[in-house]
């Protein structure tokens, strides 16, 4: 059937909805538990539940968070705020409705930068907003009920709401990649898709290229890794331009992603927002963000990864590359920002975070939080090196993995204990490179004969016959001087 459709006539429009969830020790409007993997209902009160008589109680931290995660968004951040219900039943719904600012987001617009095979461009954000989450329904523990866990209950989210702003999957999965790594630099939420801290629904369209209204969304649900939601709208693309090229018609609905097949089922019927009846949250007063307050949150943020990679680049001299990685993550941007500030050689301290380090915790199947070196030894292991007491080679394949185990250890004393200190002394050395040029006398010609690219070979034995203890520097000056 799909031979004959010109999937490349049509244009796909994506928008994205992302739900975070917020790194606060309690819930949005009460002291229970935020914390993640409880016992079923054992994080919830009265007020969690919804008891008559109990009153909520906003939290701070969860504003404050939010507000951070606008900024660093580049959003606006409204002065004036309130939240409202959001009515509607579903048996993880403890009260009937959910508390949120859908109607009247905290931040508005705002962009996230993505880079993709085609470069550098912005994500246009509509809002972000605050709200609750609800609980979870659980149907496969007994044959016959759904259960209910209400530990999720009231745990405070944001949500990310972009505009129908992308066209690929790869583009989707560029922007949440970007977006996973800004909320974790701040500290806002930990973006385990995996827990369900971080959930993403897309909303996708299609039209014939060239026209600029859009068309009949259907929003995929269920999707729990970025590469997943990448294979739900590739999926879900081919699902509507089959349909239309056959004769079919797109309802706007909502669909569920399977990913054990890579295909989609329908849900529901979409909803209309009047059908949730909003109307401001009766039990919480409307509250006020002083300018005061928000310049202090906006004072207090961390250098961001894209300020970052430009200061690595262009007043470090990094290639973009290095730069990128290094900012992956802030644990790995603070590491290298403490080895530097000791030791100022840029590029080999980015050649060893990028190689011996990303080495041991990939062995180690470990993030930066856990590497057991402090910065500061590092930094002497690349001052040593770049000293020329011992090579790149001897230092990461000898002593780096003695530091590991003696943390306590400095590399100077390990490198003298191990005999490891590079021979800087000329009269050693020369000898072993008059023995080196006698074993290769042939070779001693043909470099005589023009073929100077022979000198590394001279080089790796010397090396190899002072057992890496030959300074490489001195070893070619001598080289060249006795082959002129």
């Amino acid at each position: 059937m799909s031979a004959n459709i010109d999937y490349n006539k049509y244009e796909t429009v994506i928008g994205l909805e992302v739900h975070a969830q917020l790194l606060t020790e309690s819930k949005l409007f009460c002291g229970d538990s935020a914390a993640f993997g409880g016992a079923p209902n054992t994080h919830i009160s009265p007020i969690t539940l919804g008891h008559p008589g109990t009153l909520p109680r906003m939290n701070h931290k969860a504003v404050e968070y939010a507000v951070k995660l606008g900024l660093a968004c580049h959003c606006g951040i409204a002065e004036e705020n309130y939240f409202a219900r959001k009515n509607y039943f579903y048996p993880d719904l403890p009260k009937g409705y959910q508390v949120s600012q859908h109607t009247a987001p905290i931040c508005n617009g705002g962009f996230v930068t993505i880079i993709t095979a085609d470069g550098e461009r912005n994500v246009q954000l509509n809002r972000i907003h605050l709200e609750e989450d609800a609980g979870k329904s659980i149907h496969d523990q007994e044959p016959d009920n759904t259960l209910v866990d209400y530990n999720r209950a009231g745990v405070p989210l944001v949500e990310i709401v972009t505009e129908p702003d992308m066209h690929t999957g790869d583009e989707a999965y560029a922007y949440l990649t970007a977006l996973r790594r800004l909320v974790r630099w701040l500290g806002v939420c930990d973006g385990n898709m995996e827990e369900g801290s971080m959930r993403c629904d897309a909303n996708i369209s299609i039209r014939l290229k060239g026209e600029t209204t859009l068309g009949t969304k259907v929003e995929v649900k269920n999707m729990n890794s970025i590469r997943n939601v990448k294979r739900a709208i590739e999926n879900e693309v081919k699902r509507q331009i089959e349909l239309l090229e056959t004769g079919g018609t797109i309802i706007q609905e909502t669909r569920s992603f399977d990913a054990s097949n890579g295909s989609s089922f329908s849900l529901r019927s979409k909803e209309e927002a009047n059908d949730y009846r909003y109307f401001p949250e009766p039990d919480l007063a409307p509250f006020r963000l002083s300018q005061e307050l928000i310049g202090g949150i906006k004072a207090a943020l961390p250098a961001l990864p894209d300020e970052l990679v430009q200061q690595y680049t262009t007043q470090y001299g990094l290639p973009e590359y290095d730069a990128r990685v290094l900012c992956d993550d802030k644990a790995t941007a603070d590491y290298f920002a403490q080895v530097v500030t000791a030791a100022p050689q840029y590029k080999a301290a980015a050649n060893w975070l990028l190689g011996p380090v990303k080495q041991y915790l990939n062995e180690h199947t470990a993030g930066m939080e856990q590497f057991p070196l402090p910065a500061a030894s590092l930094a002497a292991l690349i001052t040593l090196v770049e000293s020329g007491k011992v090579n790149f080679s001897i230092a990461s394949s000898r002593i780096f993995p003695e530091m590991i185990q003696q943390p306590g250890r400095s590399p100077l004393e390990i490198a003298t204990a191990l005999n490891l200190l590079q021979d800087t002394n000329a009269d050693n050395i020369s000898p072993i490179i008059d023995e080196v040029l006698a074993k290769y006398a042939g070779k001693v010609a043909e470099y005589k004969a023009g073929k100077k690219g022979i000198l590394s070979l001279f080089v790796g034995e010397v090396m190899k016959l002072s057992k890496g203890k030959a300074d490489p520097k001195l070893t070619n000056q001598l080289l060249l001087e006795k082959l002129k």
